[in-house]
């Protein structure tokens, strides 16, 4: 700051007398001003960064940041990458935790925990996850219901309703049974995971994955570890969309949920999925 200040206010006054104000050597001066307008080596890396940030939505950190690059062809380091988003003030946002809970006791037939948390699946279609997520816009509330395939983590299907009615749930699920090919043999059917909510112990939700053969599993009471995938698909969620922005009505969330959720599918990419987005990884896998 204080050769900055000196620069600025040498034309109009002696050197000498600016740098024993300053308190400043003469040569810390020039070695200082030398690099001061010394070109910065690393303009080009940031601004690179700055546009793989902006171009998701401000919601990357430096580790998918430094991704992106290394498929575009820079070769640096996670640390310099973190260094250099600090400087030029690009900052994701963090998860905060607040989960919303549809167990409402024994509402009828609980499944056993078979997902056991092993969330790995070597194909497409193996196993499910699902849950309900609330949000609060303009004073009125939103449920979310998605399904997510652990295969790629790409949301197949989803439901949003002002209530986390049966609705919900089954028009979610509905949609994505729709997605399987016809004549699907017993080997193939997917398990489907969830926690202990009413909707989920239901009949109407019980007898759609029978009749598509599927096998349900649900998460020990209270356990939401059981469920982690999906939660932290919620974190991320919340975080990169919801608890940074205000939203002036439903439909104005709505529509920059759809958003959100293709973009999730298509662009996000997932250091699990090989720097990857699910949609190109399940695209990448079953073209191999």
């Amino acid at each position: 700051m204080k050769v900055a200040a000196v620069v600025a206010l040498k034309a109009d006054y002696r050197l000498d007398l600016l740098l024993q104000i300053a308190g400043l050597a003469r040569s810390t001066f020039f070695y200082h001003q030398a690099r001061w307008f010394r070109p910065d080596p690393h303009a080009g890396l940031k601004a690179a960064i700055r546009d793989i940030f902006e171009d998701n939505h401000r919601r990357y950190g430096h580790r998918r940041v430094h991704a992106v690059l290394t498929q575009q062809g820079w070769r640096v380091a996670k640390k310099t990458v973190l260094k250099l988003m600090g400087r030029l003030g690009l900052q994701c946002p963090v998860r905060r935790r607040k989960r919303y809970n549809s167990y409402r006791g024994e509402a009828g037939r609980t499944a056993p925990n078979l997902l056991a948390r092993d969330f790995t699946a070597t194909a497409p279609n193996q196993k499910w996850v699902t849950d309900v997520t609330e949000f609060r816009v303009a004073d009125r509330k939103l449920y979310l219901s998605p399904i997510m395939d652990l295969f790629d983590r790409q949301i197949i299907a989803y439901a949003i309703d002002r209530s986390p009615n049966l609705d919900l749930t089954n028009n979610s699920l509905r949609a994505a049974l729709a997605t399987l090919e016809p004549g699907l043999n017993p080997g193939q059917a997917p398990l489907v995971h969830s926690d202990q909510g009413f909707q989920y112990q239901h009949p109407s939700w019980q007898h759609l994955l029978a009749d598509a053969g599927a096998t349900q599993s649900m998460s020990r009471k209270g356990n939401c570890l059981d469920n982690a995938v999906i939660e932290n698909f919620f974190g991320h969620l919340k975080e990169e969309l919801f608890h940074h922005t205000t939203y002036t009505s439903p439909s104005a969330f709505i529509a920059a949920l759809h958003d959100y959720l293709h973009w999730y599918n298509n662009h996000r990419i997932s250091t699990r999925l090989e720097g990857l987005s699910p949609v190109h990884y399940r695209t990448q896998t079953l073209a191999a």
